[in-house]
């Protein structure tokens, strides 16, 4: 069993910036896709951010067409943790985000099926 546990949300003006943290139990923390997605209630659940391991020390992002160039994913595997720096921020980031573990390396990163386990989700708050 893995638990996520995310920390970082809040409220933030727009074009500021926020970084988001999921910390994971788990003793192969480094071979898993990390991945973040996130909710509104007007939307269903939207692919952010991934990061997936592909062998020896060679870790590859993904990010969805919305967040391209503005947010950086990352991961610190002695700490067990995935990141989510968002800048450039706007009302429309606004939405709970899900930090999601898949252990097994699913080269399907963006399906949310894909991901075995969740974190509570963390409000991101943009005003305008």
């Amino acid at each position: 069993q893995v638990q996520l546990v995310e920390s970082g949300g809040g409220l933030v003006q727009a074009g500021g910036s926020l970084r988001l943290s999921c910390a994971a139990s788990g003793r192969t923390f480094a071979g898993y896709t990390m991945g973040w997605f996130r909710q509104t209630p007007e939307k269903e659940r939207e692919f952010v951010a991934a990061n997936r391991w592909s062998g020896g020390s060679t870790y590859y992002a993904y990010y969805g067409d919305s967040v391209k160039g503005r947010f950086t994913i990352s991961r610190n595997n002695a700490k067990n943790t995935v990141y989510l720096q968002m800048n450039s921020l706007k009302p429309e980031d606004t939405a709970v985000y899900y930090c999601a573990a898949d252990p097994y390396g699913s080269t399907l990163y963006q399906a949310e099926g894909q991901y075995q386990y969740w974190g509570q989700g963390t409000q991101v708050t943009v005003s305008s």
